[in-house]
């Protein structure tokens, strides 16, 4: 009987090292997809981060709260820059073809657009904050 519980465990070793060898691969095509597109927003989050845009967008949505008696936090979430104010959410998202603006109403993301870094930031923080 020792030689057949033996051969029992190395078969169960053998397929438990070959299910981890076809985790890890789809594991690392994974990490390397993501350090992928990390790299290929790696210039527009710097843009973001760095430029004059996010300090005016902050500085008109803070105006617009302020008549409407709310306070707007922000927050970066790794590259993301969230904006929240009341029930909606602002999130600027760098990725590989430019920043996208997610629009979030109770947590539900209701549309997303374009961001042009090199444009008004007033027009943004209107679309987001202003009752349509």
């Amino acid at each position: 009987m020792g030689f057949l519980d033996n051969l029992e465990s190395n078969l169960k070793a053998l397929e438990s090292r070959d299910e981890s060898a076809n985790t890890s691969k789809e594991d690392r095509q994974r990490r390397e997809q993501e350090q992928e597109l990390a790299r290929a927003a790696a210039p527009y989050a710097e843009q973001l981060q760095s430029g004059p845009f996010v300090k005016e967008l902050l500085t008109q949505a803070t105006m617009i709260g302020h008549t409407m008696r709310t306070k707007v936090h922000m927050a970066w979430l790794g590259t993301t820059l969230r904006l929240e104010a009341r029930d909606r959410k602002l999130e600027l998202r760098p990725t590989g073809e430019g920043v996208v603006a997610a629009f979030l109403e109770n947590n539900v993301q209701v549309r997303t657009q374009n961001v042009d870094l090199s444009g008004d930031p007033k027009e943004l923080a209107q679309l987001w904050l202003e009752p349509a």
